[in-house]
This record gives C-alpha cells, sequence and structure tokens, in this order.
C-alpha cells in the first residue's frame, strides 16, 4: 500500500478487515498461504460446507484482495497476497504506538 491516499486506505482497511471477521477465511487464507497455492476444489474439500459457501468465502477475500485468483482451464488456482495483510496490519498498529 504505497502512499495511498486516505480514504483509499480506509477502504482497504475496511475491506481486508471485514473478509477477515469470518474465522472460515481466516482459516481458508492461512491454508492458501502455507500452501502457496490452492485450487477452488482443493479449498472446498477440506471445509465442511457447501460449495456456493466456499465460493462467496473466496469471492470476499479476492475482492478484498488478501487472494488472488488465475484461471487454469476450468480451474481457478488462488494464492495469498501476504504483503497486503501485512503492511495493513503494521500501518494500523502503529497508531497505537
Amino acid at each position: 500500500m504505497a502512499k495511498l491516499d486516505g480514504i483509499k486506505e480506509i477502504k482497504i482497511a475496511d475491506d481486508v478487515f471485514a473478509a477477515l471477521a469470518h474465522p472460515m477465511r481466516r482459516q481458508i487464507l492461512l491454508s492458501i498461504h502455507h500452501r502457496g497455492t490452492a485450487k477452488a476444489g482443493d479449498i472446498a474439500a477440506r471445509f465442511d460446507c457447501t460449495w456456493p459457501t466456499t465460493s462467496r468465502h473466496l469471492a470476499t477475500l479476492v475482492e478484498s484482495g488478501l487472494l488472488s485468483a488465475k484461471k487454469q482451464g476450468r480451474e481457478r488456482i488462488y494464492s495469498a497476497n501476504s504483503d497486503l495483510l501485512s503492511d495493513l496490519l503494521h500501518r494500523w498498529a502503529a497508531h497505537f504506538e
């Protein structure tokens, strides 16, 4: 988040914190971060919920910028944007120093 205007930075923070508010999305993000990448079907198989629910969680994470999705044939390959989260958390925590 290099030199963003204040309003844009607040919007990004709001989107990220909203995405992280759900425990399943936090688990999905951690799982993908530790694996490097993951296919949508593999992610859905790891969690005890329906495909539409998993799909909505993935979409929320992508919209927040925490995940990126790359299409490979009929599959989507997800990867974590760890830099966004790390930078955001450091900037936010700095307000309390």
